[in-house]
């Protein structure tokens, strides 16, 4: 059965709703300092790790999709994955209560990015 968003979601008052928002902001700003937009950012995010062959996206138009093809070229140096890394630490729920699998491939840290050649 598909989990239904209840107003508790989105309330703010919840700490981990909280800590979502805030890290949020400080990665739209990350990015922002990269040059990048924040999609930008997570896609090229998502494509960095080892177990990632390709990212999913959900482009509703046309400029969305632009948008997100234009990460394609992206690559984040290594500053920007460590900066990252501290807003929110490998396998970290911000909210508890969000807590669901647990991907074991995040249990080794070295295993967060792929090893240049």
């Amino acid at each position: 059965m598909p989990l239904r968003a209840t107003a508790a979601h989105y309330d703010l008052g919840v700490p981990g709703n909280r800590a979502k928002l805030d890290a949020a902001t400080e990665l739209a700003a990350l990015a922002d300092e990269a040059g990048l937009t924040l999609i930008q950012l997570a896609l090229a995010f998502v494509t960095t790790h080892p177990a990632v062959s390709a990212a999913i996206i959900g482009p509703r138009t046309a400029d969305h999709l632009r948008g997100q093809l234009s990460a394609a070229d992206v690559v984040l140096e290594p500053a920007v994955l460590d900066r990252i890394d501290r807003l929110v630490a490998p396998g970290t729920d911000l909210n508890p209560d969000d807590a669901g699998y647990g991907a074991a491939v995040l249990a080794d840290p070295k295993r967060r990015r792929r090893v240049p050649e």
